[in-house]
Parts: structure tokens; C-alpha cells; sequence
């Protein structure tokens, strides 16, 4: 490997269907920081969605929100949505900032969402048989919102939250370099393209704490001053400068490090954490899709009757 090699030093992510999971890096370690790539402390075995293959928490979601995204009306969008959020419930372990993202923050923006589509709303679509079309919920001169409007503001706000959060299923219980594995592996994604992504995704982090160093830098020489946009706007300029210096040097870095493990030189290469599709993978995406079909007839029929 090679593009692993970072990995090998103790920041490798961990495999929640079978890897052995690096050790964890301490934020002392880390410079007091936490490192976003240490692996978590494994899940119960009842939360479900942490131990699947990540491309089946990725792809079952996939022909559900390809409907959602073509329904009309509030009852798929609204189904889905608590469907979702049933899932995450049951299936995923969530910190409290994920609960409150989940219960409430969604739930709040999309009512809110919903009233600024329904201002944009042609009244011309509104025919006068429409539900809540003679409701006029606020009127400023020859402008009146209606609870018609409003509907169908809502209903394009609880596809986007619908959709959102399917995707979050596998974002909450997902990291990044075990989604890149399970392509490779299971999707044979040449690794050369994967484990390259993998390496400049973990660029970032380091790229936040250089950034920091050089701000802190700035600040010892006094070459920080001034307040309002312009000066917002020559400190950036300042730091960027820097921050591209330091960005090609740690890749010639790295890619003299992968080049020195033979990265790339061979058609096919050995994996330190394995990602296999499993049994369970195909009865957790046969599940998902015969759920949401009996979702959508039960749905469909709600928006019918």
C-alpha cells in the first residue's frame, strides 16, 4: 500500500464490518486536538446500520429519494421523512448534537423553509378546488398567502428534509475512508483513484491546523491589525500565500512517501482492512426497498384519498 501508509501510523480509520480498528489517537497527542480520523469506540451490535457494508447504506436510499425527488404532495415526502427518522432511532448511535439535528433543527427549518417557497408560488397553480385555497393565511395589499401556497411550499421542503435525511443514515454511521474502502473493494474502483482521494481528503485537517499556526504567526508579528472587510480580506491574502506553500510541500511529501511504497506499481494490492458485502448487507437493502415500497402504496394511497 501506499496510500495507506498514513494510515499505518495510527490515523487509519477504522472497520466497523470486520477491519481491525488502528488504535485511537489521543487529542494529546493530537496537540490537544481530537483527530477526526480516530476510529470511534465500536457500536452495540443492535445498532445496526455502524456494522453494514457502507455502499449498502448508500445505494438502498438511492431509487427512494429518485421518487421522493419526483413525487408530488405532502404524504410521500412526509412518510420518508419519518421513516428516516425512525432508522436513525433504531439503527445508528447519535450523539446529542445529531439528536437535536435530527428531532428538531430539520423539523424546524423545513416548516420555516416551507413558508419561503410558498411565497414563491404562482398563484396560477392554485386552482379553486385546491385544499385550504379560500384560507388566506396573510394578506399585505393585493398580495395574499394562502394555506394552498403553503402546502405546496411544504411539500417541496419535506422532499429536500426527506432526502436529506436518508442521506444521513449513512452519514451518521460512515466514515469517509471506509466508504473509499467498500468501493474499492467491492465496487473495484481502481485503487490508485481511491486511495489517492483518501490522501488529499485527509489534507484537510492538516491544512486547518497549519492555518492556525500561521494566523498565530501573524498575530506575534503584529500584522493582523485592523478591523471591516478590507482588512478581513488582506489577512486572507496574507495567509493564503503561506498556507500554498505549505500545502505543496506536504504533497510533495506524500507523494514521495507513496512512491517509496511502490504505490501504483501493481495492477492490484493487498488491504489491511477488509470491507466484504456480507448476508446481512443484502437483507438490510431487500428490507429497505420492500419497506419502502409498502411506504409509497400506503402513501400514495393517503394522497389519493
Amino acid at each position: 500500500m501506499t496510500a495507506g501508509s498514513a494510515e499505518r501510523t495510527g490515523r487509519g480509520g477504522s472497520s466497523s464490518t470486520g477491519g481491525s480498528p488502528a488504535a485511537p489517537v489521543s487529542a494529546a497527542a493530537s496537540g490537544g486536538r481530537p483527530d477526526p480520523f480516530a476510529p470511534a469506540a465500536p457500536a452495540p451490535a443492535w445498532r445496526f446500520l455502524h456494522h453494514l457494508n457502507p455502499l449498502a447504506k448508500v445505494l438502498a436510499p438511492v431509487p427512494v429519494m429518485v421518487l421522493i425527488a419526483f413525487s408530488r404532495g405532502i404524504p410521500v415526502p412526509l412518510v420518508f421523512a419519518i421513516f428516516a427518522i425512525a432508522l436513525l432511532l433504531v439503527g445508528a448511535r447519535l450523539s446529542r448534537g445529531a439528536l437535536l439535528l435530527v428531532l428538531v433543527a430539520i423539523p424546524v427549518v423545513t416548516l420555516l423553509v416551507g413558508v419561503s417557497f410558498g411565497i414563491w408560488i404562482d398563484p396560477g397553480r392554485i386552482g379553486a378546488h385546491d385544499p385550504g385555497a379560500g384560507a388566506v393565511l396573510l394578506q399585505l395589499g393585493d398580495l395574499r398567502f394562502t394555506l394552498a401556497a403553503y402546502l405546496l411550499g411544504l411539500a417541496t421542503a419535506l422532499r429536500l428534509a426527506s432526502i436529506a435525511l436518508l442521506a444521513l443514515a449513512a452519514g451518521f454511521t460512515t466514515t469517509g475512508p471506509d466508504l473509499v474502502r467498500a468501493m474499492v473493494q467491492n465496487l473495484r474502483v481502481p485503487y490508485r483513484i481511491g486511495y489517492t482521494v483518501l490522501a488529499s481528503y485527509r489534507f484537510a485537517p492538516r491544512f486547518g491546523h497549519e492555518l492556525e499556526v500561521i494566523r498565530a504567526a501573524h498575530r506575534v508579528r503584529g500584522t493582523d491589525a485592523g478591523r471591516g472587510p478590507i482588512a478581513a480580506l488582506w489577512r486572507a491574502i496574507g495567509y493564503a500565500v503561506p498556507l500554498l506553500a505549505s500545502a505543496i510541500r506536504h504533497a510533495e511529501r506524500v507523494a514521495l512517501a507513496m512512491d517509496a511504497r511502490a504505490f501504483g506499481a501493481h495492477p492490484t494490492r493487498t488491504e489491511r482492512h477488509r470491507m466484504p458485502w456480507r448476508v446481512r448487507d443484502t437483507v438490510f437493502v431487500g428490507c429497505f426497498l420492500a419497506a419502502s415500497a409498502v411506504l409509497t402504496w400506503w402513501a400514495w394511497g393517503l394522497s389519493v384519498g
